[in-house]
């Protein structure tokens, strides 16, 4: 009697899972089996095909896409305390397409880049070598050079204090907005707004800097 009911409790289960039905007997669970593998392979090659158009439509974005040089114009302050000292800044800036980018509503493009970026920054009498590296999100419409991004990253300066201010400690957290526009057939004149603190991680007393700057990119 025990075993009597767990072939019928074994049936059941295997009923339940759609693979066999007690009218239909074993003919009907082999084709049941025949169609879901079916199913997977169809599921199996839409995702290659769509992985490899992903990477084909990818391709054209990774990798150095141009130089740049940017100057500050202006360090009226947007972010933090206002800074005590002004300050003159020059970067050499380079950009890298991330192998991520997105449709969005309208047709407009979203894509991500890698900019990195070595200059001086000169206030108080001293000088100080700034690097930066921010991965930053870029929004365009299509294919258009015309661009807004927003990016974060950090930054290393030489130099951590000037006269009355105090950067805190030589890593900092950088904040990065800009708008770019087509200029010539290779480059491309933009604005950015640049912002360097260390949101009080060396503690209280740090203050960080605003820099306004104008860019000229030459792409690749």
């Amino acid at each position: 009697m025990l075993g009597i009911q767990r072939s019928q409790a074994l049936r059941l289960l295997t009923c339940s899972n759609g693979l066999m039905s007690p009218a239909s007997g074993p003919v009907r669970c082999i084709g049941n089996i025949s169609a879901c593998v079916a199913g997977w392979r169809r599921t199996a090659a839409l995702l290659c095909c769509g992985l490899g158009a992903a990477q084909a439509g990818h391709a054209a974005f990774d990798g150095w896409q141009g130089v740049g040089l940017r100057v500050r114009v202006d360090e009226k302050r947007v972010l933090g305390e206002v800074q005590p000292e002004s300050f003159q800044a020059v970067d050499l800036v380079a950009q890298r397409g991330l192998p991520w980018r997105f449709p969005v509503i309208g047709g407009l493009q979203l894509d991500t880049r890698l900019t990195v970026s070595a200059g001086l920054m000169h206030g108080a009498g001293r000088t100080a070598v700034v690097l930066s590296a921010l991965p930053a999100v870029f929004v365009g419409l299509g294919n258009s050079r015309l661009t807004a991004d927003v990016g974060i990253g950090l930054a290393l300066l030489s130099q951590r204090r000037f006269r009355q201010q105090d950067f805190g400690g030589p890593v900092q957290g950088a904040l990065t907005f800009g708008i770019t526009l087509p200029m010539l057939r290779r480059v491309d004149l933009a604005y950015r707004f640049v912002h360097y603190s260390d949101a009080g991680a060396y503690g209280r007393g740090t203050i960080g800097a605003d820099f306004h700057m104008v860019e000229l990119f030459r792409r690749f």
